[in-house]
């Protein structure tokens, strides 16, 4: 089972120089380098928002994943019209980094990170989140796979995230998706110097 994490591809110099993906908790303190997306209001409250399975741990202090590609945050950026988004070049230039769920569970597990699935938005003032394996079956698989999310319950499904305590490791990371060539040019620019170089591909069915 996989799992994605989106960012501009030119964020990508600054994730190999520390060799993590950090959260927004982290990523406040430090020096901004690079594209940053995503809607700034949502970013604050998400900080506040706890995870009733890992008290004391806050969304904001994870690195979130979503459970496919094609997400309704990239949906926004595609569209590039809503209020609250600062960034408005649209999909091309934003890359999927894909890792697999279950080595990052061992990872997370083996390094002292917590981590956490949340059933719906979990932006949202509510949702419901889960820290077994086992309850995976409580996501909403259909919503999760729908390409029309105009109904609201399958629009909050889909939003499903997997969450991870502070950081994640570039190591992990075995797939970088784009939606052009150009993109993936750039992509490639990035790795060729680190020891660590994940396939990078252009998967066109991941974007709008």
């Amino acid at each position: 089972m996989s799992e994605t994490h989106i960012v501009h591809v030119d964020k990508l110099t600054s994730i190999l120089e520390s060799r993590r993906v950090f959260c927004d908790a982290v990523m406040a303190n430090r020096p901004e380098l690079g594209t940053t997306i995503g809607m700034g209001r949502i970013k604050q409250r998400r900080l506040h928002l706890g995870l009733q399975s890992r008290p004391g741990l806050s969304v904001g202090e994870c690195v979130p994943f979503y459970f496919c590609p094609r997400s309704v945050m990239l949906y926004l950026l595609y569209m590039a019209n809503h209020p609250d988004l600062t960034y408005r070049g649209g999909q091309d230039p934003i890359v999927h980094l894909e890792l697999d769920l279950h080595r990052l569970v061992e990872w997370a597990d083996s390094h002292h990170r917590r981590w956490a699935f949340t059933l719906s938005n979990a932006g949202s003032h509510y949702f419901e989140d889960r820290n077994d394996l086992a309850e995976l079956n409580q996501i909403n698989w259909d919503a999760i796979r729908a390409r029309d999310f105009r109904d609201g319950a399958i629009k909050d499904g889909k939003q499903a995230e997997f969450l991870v305590e502070t950081d994640v490791p570039w190591k992990l990371v075995e797939r970088i998706g784009t939606k052009s060539q150009a993109t993936a040019q750039r992509a490639l620019a990035a790795i060729q110097n680190v020891q660590h170089q994940p396939l990078v591909e252009i998967k066109t069915d991941w974007y709008y």
